[in-house]
């Protein structure tokens, strides 16, 4: 059951989608993975609810199931809470509420993620990260040629100096979805988290038995590809979530 304060449950309302199915019943390790989404849905919701009361800085986690945790051996050995760790350790203990969720595309942080954190009420100092995407781009058709138009709402959706991740694959929707992002951080809109730069090299030895999500190796990686960034957020002096002042997100023209 949702916390009355969330109004949210780490679920999208959704099941798997049609390849999701079919490729669970025929290969185990798609199925195995897969059974991990309620479970760490679950853990993810109990955790938040412990949180919320809580005094010290907030980090905020908006997106899917790679900040769900999933493919990792335990829900808290995903990157959100590998990275935590690493930044606890110099004395930034943040308190996370993840709001991720497992088969979620933009338009679920847009309209359900977005709007938890709305009840929870935004804080000037709160540490926001979004990953999202992925589900987009391998939804069929509809979804991935949508992706572009969704993300030039996300990044104007979000708080203000949100860290917004870039979409490595080499696609055409990804690269003209990128391009909102790139232009979002250019206008100071967001801070961008470039994974096509800093995001692992090779997934060799880093991915779960769906041959898909990352292990506890991958999510590792996932974390070092966020912590950079994380950190010179950190290291700023806290700022107005007021976006700035004629500021433009759109894309540059062509040419």
């Amino acid at each position: 059951m949702a916390h009355p304060g969330l109004g949210y449950d780490n679920r999208t309302g959704r099941g798997p989608g049609r390849v999701v199915r079919t490729m669970s019943a025929l290969v185990p390790g798609v199925r195995r993975v897969w059974r991990q989404a309620t479970p760490y849905a679950d853990a993810w919701h109990a955790r938040n609810v412990e949180t919320i009361d809580r005094p010290g800085r907030r980090w905020i986690v908006l997106g899917d199931s790679m900040s769900q945790g999933i493919g990792a051996s335990a829900y808290d050995l995903g990157w959100v809470v590998q990275l935590a760790g690493r930044l606890a350790a110099d004395g930034h203990d943040l308190q996370i509420i993840n709001l991720s969720a497992t088969g979620a595309c933009v338009t679920d942080v847009l309209e359900q993620q977005l709007p938890a954190l709305e009840r929870l009420g935004v804080r000037d100092d709160d540490l926001v990260t979004v990953m999202v995407g992925s589900n987009d781009l391998f939804g069929g058709r509809r979804r991935r040629a949508a992706l572009p138009g969704a993300y030039s709402r996300l990044v104007e959706s979000v708080p203000a100096g949100s860290l917004v991740a870039t979409l490595p694959q080499p696609s055409g929707p990804a690269r003209a979805a990128n391009v909102f992002v790139e232009a979002a951080d250019a206008s100071g809109r967001i801070v961008m988290v470039d994974l096509r730069v800093t995001g692992p090299s090779s997934w060799r030895g880093r991915l779960a038995a769906d041959y898909f999500h990352p292990n506890d190796a991958g999510y590792a990686a996932i974390a070092a590809a966020f912590e950079p960034t994380l950190r010179q957020v950190l290291a700023a002096p806290s700022r107005s979530r007021e976006p700035p002042r004629g500021g433009d997100i759109s894309p540059p023209p062509d040419g």
